[in-house]
């Protein structure tokens, strides 16, 4: 978990002080954390999940994505996408997906396997 706290850290570009800050603790806590020095606690772990959204699951195990979207904000940015018809995004996308459903299941299946492949090489990329 220390790990995915720094990399949650540098994802939301805080430094060590404001991420603690946000979090009620000291810029030399966050960094102990980090280093595995110390352990976070349930509190804390509580704290970071509330603060900045993010997924209890990917917190503590690395499982899912780190952010957690509410449905609200998902309806809200389809929202957007959808009432601009005239966008060359908003026919791309339609394009895409219409296309998705002409395929075979077999093939749906390769591009959703495709896709999750993608996005394990973006969160293990060392930049």
């Amino acid at each position: 978990m220390n790990e995915r706290i720094k990399e949650l850290r540098k994802t939301l570009g805080l430094t060590l002080e404001k991420f603690g800050e946000r979090v009620g603790v000291t810029k030399v806590t966050i960094s102990r954390i980090e280093n595995n020095v110390n352990s976070v606690t349930e509190q804390m772990f509580k704290s970071i999940c509330r603060e900045f959204n993010v997924n209890e699951e990917w917190l503590r195990d690395g499982s899912g994505e780190m952010f957690i979207i509410p449905e609200d904000e998902t309806a809200a940015l389809v929202s957007d996408l959808l009432e601009d018809s005239d966008n060359e995004f908003y026919q791309s996308i339609l394009e895409v997906v219409r296309t998705y459903q002409q395929l075979s299941p077999t093939s749906q299946e390769v591009l959703r396997e495709f896709g999750k492949k993608c996005l394990e090489n973006m969160k293990n990329r060392k930049d």
